[in-house]
Order: C-alpha cells, then structure tokens, then sequence
C-alpha cells in the first residue's frame, strides 16, 4: 500500500510545481493560497504583464548592483509570487486561508534557506486576510508562520533589512 502524502506537502508540492514558471535569474518562488482545502489562486516571480522578464533580457538588476538577498526589493523587476496570488484573488476567498509558499535558487535548484516573505509581502499578506504561511525548507520540511505574529513584531518599526 503507498503511503498518503500529507496535506501540507501536498499543498507545497503544488507550489513548488507553480515556482516552475519563475522568471528570476537569481531566486525563483512559487505560492497557492487555500482555503477549507480549495485552491484559491496561484503565483510565481515574474515581470509585470506585458514587460520583459529578467530570464529573456538574460540580466539582472539586483545582481549586477550586487544587492543582497532581502534588501532593495523596489529595484526588482518582477512581482513576487506572493503578491501575484494575492493580486489573483478575491479578498473575501483569502480571511481566514493559508498561504503555501517554496522558494528555490535559479542558479542550483537548491530550496532557500530560511526563506520568507519580504517586508512588502508581509504587508500584502496581512491586509489580504491570510492566516497563516507555511514555507518549504526541505521536501519534507517546513515552517508555519502565522500571520499574527508579523502583526504583533513589526520589524518595520526597527529598520531591519532581509528576513
């Protein structure tokens, strides 16, 4: 008899399928955000609709700058994936859902480590209703965040870059 998978790694697995359209040259997410067990909408990394993603220009700005990693998101020239969800979807479809989200390296394949969502998103996912986020770390690893606790520690308050 085959092992079921659970429901949160079958909810990332999805997401990780979705990261597969990522046009990032450097990182490359993926999120589903559900709700009573239904798929409410997808997102991935990419350019704004009708711009050139960094993939077909074949250069990054943020990497030519050197900019590291959870710093000077407003250079970017893609929608993260957590907002394209969140763009793609009802507000009253995302009170109360959760949030799926993988992130992997562009270059290697590799999952991010200690991967969560930017100061931006952060903001998007609290005003959209979502509870909570549930982010890969491993195939079968992952860590749940709930949305509260971004709301009770406001790391805007501290002028505190990355994540």
């Amino acid at each position: 008899m085959m092992d079921r998978i659970d429901k949160n790694n079958y909810y990332l697995d999805i997401a990780e399928t979705v990261l597969e359209r990522g046009t990032c040259l450097r990182r490359n997410f993926g999120a589903i955000i559900v709700n009573r067990d239904q798929i409410i909408s997808t997102g991935y990394v990419g350019a704004p609709r009708g711009r050139q993603n960094c993939i077909d220009m074949g250069r990054c700005i943020r990497e030519e700058m050197q900019i590291p990693r959870g710093e000077r998101y407003e250079l970017c020239r893609s929608v993260h994936a957590e907002a394209n969800a969140i763009i793609h979807a009802s507000r009253n479809d995302m009170i109360g859902a959760t949030m799926y989200l993988v992130g992997k390296n562009a270059m290697t394949g590799e999952y991010i480590e200690d991967a969560n969502s930017c100061a931006m998103c952060k903001r998007l996912i609290i005003n959209s209703g979502i509870k909570k986020v549930i982010i890969r770390n491993s195939k079968k690893k992952f860590t749940a965040i709930y949305v509260e606790d971004w709301i009770n520690n406001d790391e805007s308050l501290e002028g505190s870059f990355g994540y």
